[in-house]
């Protein structure tokens, strides 16, 4: 297959200890196997793992920063501002991504480059400057300890521009702490996994962006008529209203009604005082705007004003679901302010609030059960709902001080330092879990624990196909449904698309069939793509074998065992570990993976060629 569009054909590396940039061709062959985003990441990043024998750092200079958004970012078609930032995690210490909406990724695709790659550590605190004539190194010492916001106001004064686009990251990824986020655009966040913090390793404190070049595209009448069968569809959608007036706030009410919401470090799955952090709450008293990603209708972002109370003038983008449930009911807060008032924290000094949420919760059960002491917590009591304590906490673990240097490494971290604790934190592979008690869903939860970064929703939901089908759905269907998501899912992350229209309004997937061939002049069909999209998932389980990973990584947290919820729908029901090891024996089974989750040797030969 000949490329004709899609792709500028270049990328960029970056060597921050030798000060080099260069800008490489990339081939066809490298572009039709990996077609973007994640994909070109993984690729990089195995690349990588394979010069250094598999023995790196995820703080070291030898650590690869991947940075890509794919063929379809920054075109004509819904919600097209998608970018992948990829590494080894500091947080788990294997493969790591995470991706960013926005128009990031959009501005470096318009600088003429289809990925970026940034290795070493510059010697002071620095910016990556990209336009459309190049790049350049900006040491910016001045920016130590400022937020992702007030670097950005610097940056752009510096460098005489208000229009440049640029990734940030804030206190929490200059120290290091091992779920620092990467932020852009007043909210947008790369939060999983700790990419920020490899950012923070390389003492980058932002990538900036200024582009001015076209797209490449190449049937562009073809794309049009396509992406507008598409923004039709969603427009009639009897739920599009819905999400651009509340966002993916409305899932409060649709988690806490199947008794999926996390309450108390998901004690319980349900939240007696839901309706007062839900998005009828958000839309009656603080929603002031609205906010979307690139060439989204859905526009699934809010703007919220605080305008009384002790956290009176708090403004924030968000939250969203996750950000409001691990910050509101898990940690026992009923005050939407405060919810507030935690992200905007969390975004000013880069956290990624679904790690901070867990690790905070723990915190609070831990010192209940009495695992940890009040000298743990240097003499500070922290208790369910008590926002005070709980936005101290947050802000000692971005600075690293006190208990918060322990708590800034993460699970790991943290189990090491209080073996009890592993009874009270959620996590996979040291993944802080995501917002969905998978207790009531045993697909939802091997989609955590065979999640190649960890227990993320964004490798595979299927907890709301599961509920709805019920008792009667069979291993085969629950394995089937978990592997189709990962297989499916990294492929918007591959093209630089956002989810959500298939997800939440049911776009038919055949539509970025059509997209991806109008826009590149290829002639893949949807199945063709999903097998290059599940060789990526395949390559990623690769690279954690060698670091090290096996079955037993692919466990469940301890609570999803033994602790079922207190009350509620699903009120005293656990995962039985003898029906999920059945279940993940099934899955190694239909992925072609030994009884260990090891994928074939010969597998690897796959993904050897060089870029």
């Amino acid at each position: 297959m000949s490329l004709k569009g899609g792709y500028f054909k270049k990328g960029l590396w970056v060597d921050l200890t030798r000060g080099a940039i260069e800008t490489r061709g990339l081939a066809d062959a490298f572009l039709e196997r990996y077609i973007g985003g994640r994909g070109f990441g993984a690729k990089l990043v195995w690349d990588n793992l394979r010069e250094h024998d598999f023995k790196i750092d995820p703080l070291g200079a030898e650590n690869l920063l991947v940075v890509a958004p794919g063929p379809l970012s920054g075109v004509y078609l819904p919600s097209s501002g998608k970018n992948s930032f990829v590494a080894i995690s500091p947080a788990t210490g294997l493969y790591g991504d995470s991706s960013m909406g926005g128009g990031f990724g959009v501005e470096l695709r318009q600088t003429g480059i289809d990925l970026l790659s940034v290795a070493g550590r510059a010697a002071e605190l620095s910016v990556l400057f990209i336009d459309g004539d190049g790049a350049k190194v900006i040491p910016m010492p001045e920016l130590k300890g400022k937020s992702c916001l007030q670097a950005e106001g610097l940056i752009k004064e510096r460098l005489g521009s208000h229009i440049v686009h640029m990734a940030t990251i804030g206190v929490a990824g200059e120290n290091m702490v091992g779920f620092a986020c990467i932020s852009a655009d007043w909210g947008r966040n790369a939060g999983r996994t700790g990419l920020g913090t490899v950012m923070g390793s390389k003492n980058l404190k932002a990538i900036a962006l200024q582009g001015n070049k076209d797209l490449p595209v190449y049937d562009m009448s073809g794309l049009v008529a396509e992406a507008d069968k598409a923004y039709g569809y969603m427009k009639e959608h009897p739920f599009f209203k819905m999400w651009q007036r509340q966002g993916l706030m409305n899932v409060i009410d649709y988690a806490n009604e199947t008794g999926i919401l996390p309450a108390y470090n998901f004690k319980d799955s349900v939240f007696a005082r839901y309706q007062q952090i839900n998005g009828t709450t958000m839309l009656n008293h603080y929603k002031i705007g609205d906010s979307a990603c690139f060439a989204c209708p859905m526009c699934c972002g809010n703007i919220c004003l605080v305008k009384s109370g002790k956290y009176v003038g708090t403004v924030v983008e968000g939250p969203e679901y996750e950000t409001c449930a691990m910050l509101g009911p898990n940690l026992g807060i009923d005050d939407f302010a405060a919810v507030l008032s935690a992200a905007r924290l969390c975004d000013e000094l880069g956290l990624d609030t679904i790690s901070t949420g867990s690790i905070v919760a723990a915190v609070i059960e831990g010192y209940e059960k009495g695992i940890l002491s009040l000298a743990d917590l240097d003499g500070r009591e922290i208790t369910w709902g008590d926002d005070d304590a709980i936005l101290e906490l947050i802000r000692k673990i971005a600075h690293r001080e006190g208990v918060g240097d322990i708590l800034a490494g993460g699970s790991r971290r943290i189990i090491e330092t209080w073996p009890e604790m592993d009874k009270v934190i959620l996590q996979v592979k040291g993944l802080e879990q995501s917002a969905y008690d998978s207790r009531a869903s045993i697909s939802m939860a091997l989609a955590y624990a065979t999640s190649d970064i960890g227990a993320h929703h964004t490798r595979a939901w299927t907890i709301a196909k599961e509920m709805e089908e019920g008792s009667n759905w069979s291993d085969d269907e629950r394995v089937g449904i978990v592997i189709y998501h990962q297989k499916l899912r990294p492929l918007f992350d591959m093209f630089g698309v956002c989810r959500l229209p298939w997800i939440e309004l049911g776009l038919n997937e055949l539509h970025y069939e059509r997209f991806y061939n109008c826009v590149t002049g290829g002639s893949l069909s949807l199945d063709e793509l999903l097998e290059l999209s599940n060789d990526v998932y395949d390559l990623t389980r690769l690279a954690n074998v060698r670091l090290g990973m096996s079955r037993r990584d692919d466990s469940l947290p301890y609570k999803v065992r033994t602790n079922p919820p207190l009350t509620g729908p699903n009120a005293g029901k656990v995962i039985n570990q003898e029906d999920f090891q059945r279940l993940l024996t099934l899955y190694y089974q239909k992925r072609g993976w030994d009884e260990n989750g090891v994928p074939p040797a010969s597998l690897a030969e796959k993904f050897n060629d060089r870029v």
